[in-house]
């Protein structure tokens, strides 16, 4: 007897046999003639749908803000700060700007 090759399945066909498997229409041993798969691998698929079915509908993630890249807020800071005094200097001499705030 010799073994097939190993193929990949789309993931729409996974959701199709997983959703036919969680039915109970029919067997796992007729489920898995129908859709030529072994049935080890529709109970696999079955309970990863099972699994995974609370994130479909929006369950809160536990992931916090994203992270903040201090090094470029720094960055930006002392841009803006440098931007301030060349500004502050030149309204200045401009006389547009007192010199007491």
């Amino acid at each position: 007897m010799a073994r097939r090759p190993r193929r990949n399945h789309s993931p729409a066909f996974k959701g199709k046999v997983a959703l036919a498997a969680v039915r109970g229409d029919r067997t796992l041993a007729e489920l898995a003639q129908q859709f030529d798969v072994h049935p080890n691998q529709i109970t696999q698929w079955r309970s990863q749908l099972l699994d995974n079915a609370v994130g479909v509908f929006g369950a809160p993630t536990e992931a916090g803000p994203p992270p903040v890249d201090l090094k470029a807020l720094h960055a930006k800071i002392g841009e803006l700060t440098l931007e301030n005094d060349f500004l502050e200097g030149a309204l200045t001499k401009a006389g547009l700007l007192s010199a007491k705030r």
